[in-house]
């Protein structure tokens, strides 16, 4: 009952109405802090796919998901004996709607989809895939990792059931997260960490779990990356998501024109900067992908090359990896110019030598 203390936890349930607002939730008690998008999803997987699947059930997926988004309902579909489906893509590497009407029936208890691809930047139609979804009584799981930095986010709007998100993605500190859920849902499902914090009676054989949001988040509460993480929104507020977002449209839509003038430079995803985020994708023929990227670091360009945490959508492009660059609103034109220069720069070095 310390000064100290009271101030820490007023500031880290004040975090916690700064998430709701973000979000738009209609209650701070659907608000849930975890480590992470992965560990916001475990925590779906685990406490309500355990408690609500059956065998013969079905879990919808696509082939463009995170691998925190696939491993989960791996293991929870050997559990419960439920099946998986995978969502095809387009050749332009959009979501197959057509498909995704067919393959979500009345089996299907779980539709869980990115948001935004982190390999393709492509945006997904959640609250269309929400409306099939539902229509069959099923629940829609939404990996928000890639969205909640980049577009403004109402989940009420999306009607999405559960929705996931990382602080480290949006100028927050790393170990910190968000599991939004329906409280119809939440209220129904069993924690999967047990402990402090999160208990409200202890006897030696039998335990009672405080109210929402507080059941789920056993030990000491990560009350310094919470408040972090409110302080990020509040600066991404304050810039606004919808600011962001059409900054963002304004490089890619400047940049990617350029990339597609590299002759064997692939870009994989939309062609079209209106329907993708700040995210692209590319490889450069007879180059490998981590060849290139220690060529753009030398020029002082940070890129990511590798397989994403994405393995089964780079093998349904077949590619093994690809480079990754990525705009946020800290970049600029001048950042996208040098990016290509040093492409074309790279391409030249180990074409012909000269640098």
């Amino acid at each position: 009952m310390h000064t100290l203390a009271e101030r820490a936890t007023k500031n880290y349930e004040q975090a916690r109405d700064k998430v709701q607002r973000f979000l738009n939730a209609s209650d701070r008690a659907e608000i849930l802090f975890t480590r992470g998008t992965t560990t916001s999803l475990n925590w779906v997987a685990r406490s309500f796919g355990e408690a609500f699947l059956q065998e013969g059930d079905e879990i919808v997926l696509s082939y463009m998901e995170h691998h925190s988004n696939v491993i989960p309902w791996q293991q929870i579909a050997k559990k419960t004996g439920a099946v998986l489906k995978y969502i095809n893509l387009t050749e332009e590497g959009f979501l197959d709607r057509a498909q995704a009407k067919e393959m979500i029936t009345d089996k299907t208890k779980i539709l869980s989809i990115a948001h935004v691809s982190n390999v393709l930047g492509v945006v997904n139609p959640i609250q269309e895939l929400g409306e099939m979804v539902h229509k069959r009584g099923g629940i829609l799981v939404v990996d928000g990792a890639q969205s909640a930095p980049h577009l403004p986010i109402d989940v009420q709007e999306l009607d999405c059931d559960f929705f996931a998100f990382s602080g480290h993605k949006m100028c927050g500190p790393t170990g910190i997260g968000v599991l939004y859920g329906k409280r119809k849902w939440l209220e129904q499902m069993e924690p999967i960490e047990f402990g402090g914090e999160m208990i409200d009676f202890v006897d030696l054989y039998e335990s009672t779990w405080k109210e929402l949001p507080w059941k789920f988040e056993a030990g000491t509460p990560n009350i310094a990356g919470a408040i972090a993480l409110g302080q990020a929104i509040d600066y991404l507020e304050n810039l606004g998501l919808n600011t962001i977002h059409h900054y963002e449209e304004e490089l890619v839509a400047y940049v990617l024109p350029k990339l597609q003038k590299i002759n064997g430079l692939t870009i994989y995803g939309p062609q079209d900067s209106v329907y993708r985020t700040g995210v692209v994708a590319f490889n450069l023929e007879g180059l490998h992908p981590h060849d290139l990227a220690t060529a753009l670091d030398m020029e002082g360009i940070a890129v990511r090359a590798g397989h994403h945490c994405a393995q089964p959508l780079l093998k349904y492009l077949e590619v093994s990896s690809t480079v990754r660059a990525s705009f946020y609103f800290y970049n600029t034109k001048q950042d996208a110019d040098r990016l290509v220069e040093a492409i074309l720069a790279a391409k030249e070095f180990f074409q012909h030598g000269t640098f």
